[in-house]
Parts: structure tokens; sequence; C-alpha cells
């Protein structure tokens, strides 16, 4: 499966504003720093997120992104597709062209991966994955290493 980092940081960011949930709009500035993701990337997919109303930005002092929808409404596979990402597991990209511009042998086999693959991340939510017991312990360690990072700031250490 070709899921490039483009995918990959767009849930993880989305993640990230769930679990923010209520706090406000929240700055790409903050997501970036938590989850160490560029902050122009993070710019360019949340564009994407926007355009296909997964988030809402919020102008202004105190502005960033919320979430669109509750994260029970917001499914993986929608988060992957939003920044024009393919669930693809075949060589030709679904064109039937992997052989010698023709279908290979085993063309179906891929494309039928590939299928179950999208059903798969198009029934788990943002908040399946926020109520797993990992997906907890490590929000909880980057909100404390946020806060411990602060208190050093202050104390001028």
């Amino acid at each position: 499966m070709k899921l490039t980092t483009k995918g990959r940081y767009a849930v993880t960011a989305m993640l990230d504003l769930a679990f923010h949930f209520g706090e406000g709009p929240i700055t790409l500035a903050d997501i970036a720093k938590r989850q160490d993701i560029s902050l122009s990337y993070l710019e360019q997919l949340f564009s994407r997120l926007r355009r296909r109303g997964l988030v809402s930005s919020v102008r202004g002092p105190g502005g960033g992104y919320v979430l669109s929808r509750d994260a029970d409404q917001i499914y993986i596979a929608e988060v992957i597709t939003a920044v024009d990402e393919k669930v693809d597991t075949t060589r030709c990209g679904g064109g039937t062209n992997c052989q010698k511009n023709e279908r290979c042998l085993t063309h179906d086999l891929w494309n039928d991966l590939s299928d179950q693959i999208y059903d798969y991340l198009s029934d788990i939510s943002l908040h399946d994955l926020m109520v797993r017991r990992g997906v907890q312990q490590v929000a909880r360690r980057q909100d404390d290493q946020r806060v411990d990072a602060a208190i050093h700031v202050v104390n001028g250490a």
C-alpha cells in the first residue's frame, strides 16, 4: 500500500485536533510542535482538509482550526482522500496497465486488497482512535511535554 506522509500526517493532525476539541480553535503551530510536523506542510494539508469540509478555520487573535463535525462522524478514509491520497496496493494505480500496458496476473488480488483497506479505514472514526488506550497515553505524554516546556520557559531555564 502506498500511503505517503501526506496521508499519515493528515490523520495524525486531525487526531490531535480531535483530542483538543473543546479548547477553542487550535493553531497549526501547536499541532506542529506536539506532532513534530512541519508547519508549512500542515498549512498545505489543512487547506485541503478545509476545502473538503473536515475542519473549519477561525481567523484573528485566538484563531486556529476546529473539527467541522464531531470526531465520531469523521472517518480515517475521508481524511486520507481529502489530502489527495489514494489507498492503493496495485502496481498500476488501479489502471489495469500493470504489465506491458495490460492487466497483470495478480491485479484483481491487489485491487481487492485496496478495497478491503479502504473499507477498513472507512469504518474507523477519529473517536474510535481516541478511545484506544495506547493512543490516549501518547496524547497525555505529548500534552505533558508541552506543559513541561512552558514551565521551563516561564522559569527562564
